[in-house]
């Protein structure tokens, strides 16, 4: 593939892309949407303004959207910034992403959550859409200005206190109450703190033989259990950040089958990698919740695949080397994961047969966008790839092999668990709304000084 972008409004001929894995077609991007879609169009039909890009075979997808992304921006800069993580979130075939409310100062007013949104239309990179936190200061005491930052210029519709859980049963309900008056949704961090005092990777052999205290699953399950049942009690809708057992999933598929407003999301990185990896004690591998055993891995890939679990998202955990590279005990929890998490889901879902390009489309594009509300309007995300749609496009080459590299990555930090590691898949392009963000594989910085936060 080739091209020279010259300006953020060019038009694109996308030659040869296959739409969601399937038959071949050209694509015409055009004032900022998706023109037309035909077999093959003739190049005295190509408009004069045009750049051709030769995609054959390539795979096009709705651009990615992420609903768990920390960006680190503001307070700790050091890890990460939002140009920084927006630009890795272009690079791994994404168009939006949802900034986690962990920040300091902590975004739980609507000052805050509009310092990130803004920062985010400056920066260009990709759409940022903020998490409000659900308490002040994230807690667990009192709730946050959660109708403020709803009707800020954020328009905030996802609430979480990611990092801690919302541990106290009556401000979990308070919370869930309070959102159904502007359709919002709150993200729980399922982990009973009195259950995990000291964890420091799952409970099981491996902790036992490691002589490492232990992050026992129940304690996500409790959590899970009581707040399907409480958002069933209130009539609100309730989203399960990075679930990762198997009786996790067991609880999200019962409280579905009961008719539960409920929705759930797997990373990446709990969709391949076991609490095996801890036996070299690499701080890399410390992550919350942490690394289950193969039996949770395959039960989370099947949840995936049956459709009890909706969505992919990162979990995008960048972290300052100095809070890495020390002992296990010392470490941060967290991992980054925006560069490879399309890759991970290649891999492991769609090269083993449990998941099409159509249905990587639905859990890693239109689910995510519709649990945050971000699915209409001007700047709709998760849209289909359809004529007058949005042009937020991501072109992956499914062929293409490639060594993890941490520090070649475009995030600011290298805690990725897949370094060294052979991944499949390239993204070779990605689109926002017609202008190109990234074109050869690499971010297309001429074009966003130009185009600003069109």
């Amino acid at each position: 593939m080739s091209a020279a972008p010259t300006s953020p409004t060019d038009s694109y001929l996308l030659r040869g892309v296959r739409p969601l894995g399937g038959e071949r077609a050209d694509v015409l991007v055009r004032d900022g949407v998706i023109a037309r879609i035909e077999p093959r169009i003739a190049d005295g039909d190509v408009p004069a303004d045009a750049t051709v890009v030769e995609a054959t075979d390539l795979v096009a997808l709705p651009g990615l959207v992420d609903l768990h992304t920390h960006l680190r921006e503001p307070g700790r800069e050091d890890t990460e910034t939002i140009a920084s993580g927006t630009r890795a979130a272009a690079a791994g075939g994404f168009t939006a992403v949802h900034a986690m409310a962990n920040t300091t100062p902590v975004a739980d007013t609507a000052g805050v959550v509009e310092q990130v949104w803004r920062i985010g239309r400056d920066a260009g990179w990709v759409d940022v859409h903020p998490v409000g936190a659900v308490s002040v200061g994230l807690a667990g005491e009192q709730l946050a200005e959660l109708g403020a930052m709803a009707q800020s210029a954020a328009r905030v519709r996802v609430f979480s206190d990611d990092g801690k859980c919302v541990s106290d049963p009556v401000l979990m309900r308070r919370a869930l109450e309070y959102v159904k008056a502007f359709d919002g949704v709150v993200a729980q961090h399922a982990q009973e703190p009195r259950l995990t005092e000291g964890a420091q990777m799952n409970e099981g052999a491996v902790s036992a033989e490691l002589g490492l205290a232990g992050w026992p699953a129940v304690a996500e399950e409790a959590i899970i259990a009581r707040d399907v049942l409480l958002a069933e009690h209130v009539g609100s809708r309730l989203h399960v950040c990075h679930l990762s057992t198997a009786g996790s999933v067991e609880l999200v598929r019962w409280a579905k089958g009961r008719g539960i407003d409920v929705t759930a999301e797997v990373t990446p990185h709990h969709l391949v990698l076991t609490d095996e990896e801890a036996r070299g004690y690499d701080p890399t591998f410390k992550v919350n919740p942490p690394l289950r055993t193969q039996a949770d891995v395959d039960a989370v890939r099947e949840g995936l695949a049956d459709g009890t679990i909706d969505i992919v998202a990162t979990d995008h955990a960048p972290h300052a080397r100095e809070d890495k590279d020390c002992e296990w005990a010392a470490a941060a929890f967290g991992m980054t994961g925006l560069e490879t998490a399309l890759s991970v889901v290649q891999a492991t879902m769609v090269d083993t047969g449990s998941l099409t390009w159509a249905d990587v489309a639905r859990v890693m594009s239109a689910n995510p966008a519709r649990i945050g509300r971000i699915d209409t309007g001007e700047r709709a995300q998760g849209r289909p790839l359809a004529v007058g749609e949005p042009a937020n496009l991501v072109l992956v080459d499914p062929a293409a092999r490639r060594v993890v590299d941490g520090r070649a990555q475009q995030t600011a930090s290298a805690n990725t668990p897949f370094a060294g590691r052979e991944l499949p898949g390239r993204v070779v392009a990605t689109f926002l709304r017609g202008r190109a963000t990234v074109l050869d594989g690499s971010p297309v910085e001429a074009a966003l000084v130009a185009g600003g936060a069109r």
